[in-house]
């Protein structure tokens, strides 16, 4: 099992940047595949990033491509997200979410969830 918190949201005008953190704690977390997730009110979660055990795999959704990098730190059970070029659509609860071993790019297939983190982009 694993316990995810998340930090780094804010407010932030459009163009600018933020870094998100995840902090994991519990046994074997080199084991999980990572996720970044958000959600806006009334709608469905929306996978945007994703890193794989080691690291050495990751996607990011169309949506954010060539914007924001995911990133993991196994010595620190640290996952990161960087977001550049905020626009104001990327407005969103993030959450970082994790499943043991296998990867996917679907939501539902997470098992541990953070509490998540408010980001919000203004014009």
């Amino acid at each position: 099992q694993v316990q995810l918190v998340e930090s780094g949201g804010g407010l932030v005008q459009a163009g600018g940047s933020l870094r998100l953190s995840c902090a994991a704690s519990g046994r074997n977390f080199r084991d999980y595949v990572v996720g970044w997730v958000r959600q806006d009110p009334g709608k469905e979660r929306d996978l945007i990033a994703t890193i794989n055990a080691s690291g050495c795999s990751t996607y990011h959704a169309d949506s954010v491509k060539g914007r924001f990098t995911i990133s993991r730190d196994n010595a620190k059970n640290m996952v990161y997200l960087q977001m550049n070029s905020l626009k104001l659509e990327d407005t969103a609860v993030y959450y970082c979410a994790a499943r043991p071993l296998f990867w996917s790019v679907n939501s539902k297939d997470y098992d541990y969830w953070g509490q998540g983190t408010q980001v919000t982009v203004s014009s």
